[in-house]
């Protein structure tokens, strides 16, 4: 459990769901990590439970000046930074003709603009660390629309195109910049997107090849791998963990 020795890692969206999943993976593997995210709470008893290897920090990522914090938090506590998870994300399932303007700016601010700034609040401290990674989670309707979801789309279809220019404007600093694309991932988010409390994730989960929904704790095992050296010659690339929801289309 060594495979991210010596590296500091900065997630945002970590207090639940993929990106506590992968502070804990990173911890187990030697990291230190900034758990970054809008729920101190959550955020704060996360940090308690890893220990000295975590600490917790406020960022919303559409603020310019709580991501110069974050960073500064993180090379305070630790030294240095060498992975950026771009993990935070919203959803919002409406029709086109029913989302407003401003429900679509919303979710286009978290999952586009925070990734933008996120990437270039990092770049200084990953060249300063002679390199790095940057895992931006885009989705599987980064690859593929989905009716309902047209913010949420274009969004991860952003981050997906912006994943690829980063990659080829940072490559010579040694800095490589993936994204992943999880498909129904069993999270609070997820469930809220699906219906609430009362939906039945099996159900769901069902209509993809491996007859399940996926477990954050699957995602992380990934974003562990794009952290750590085994990827080094991965960049621009595009990680698919979805069950085989990407393998097909949807005529049956």
């Amino acid at each position: 459990m060594t495979r991210l020795n010596g590296k500091v890692a900065l997630i945002t969206g970590a207090a639940r769901g993929q990106g506590a999943a992968a502070a804990r993976r990173f911890v187990e593997e030697g990291a230190r990590v900034t758990i970054a995210d809008i729920l101190d709470e959550q955020g704060k008893e996360l940090a308690a439970e890893l220990g000295d290897a975590a600490v917790y920090q406020h960022l919303d990522v559409t603020s310019e000046e709580d991501w110069t914090a974050a960073v500064e938090r993180t090379l305070t506590e630790f030294g240095s930074l060498n992975v950026l998870v771009n993990n935070a994300g919203i959803v919002h399932v409406k029709s086109i003709v029913d989302t407003s303007l401003a429900e679509y700016e919303r979710v286009i601010k978290v999952n586009q603009v925070g990734t933008f700034l996120g990437m270039r609040a990092v770049i200084p401290a990953l060249t300063e660390a002679k390199g790095g990674s940057i895992i931006n989670v885009s989705s599987v309707e980064g690859l593929g629309g989905m009716a309902f979801l047209m913010a949420y789309t274009a969004s991860k279809f952003a981050v997906r195109g912006m994943t690829k220019a980063a990659a080829m404007e940072l490559g010579h600093l040694n800095i490589r910049v993936n994204s992943i694309h999880p498909g129904v991932i069993d999270t609070q988010m997820v469930r809220d997107a699906a219906g609430g409390a009362e939906v039945d994730m099996k159900r769901v989960g069902k209509r993809v090849a491996l007859r399940r929904c996926g477990q954050p704790e699957e995602i992380a095992n990934l974003q562990v791998f794009l952290a750590s050296d085994e990827s080094s010659y991965s960049t621009g690339a595009e990680f698919v963990a979805d069950g085989g929801a990407t393998a097909t289309h949807s005529l049956l």
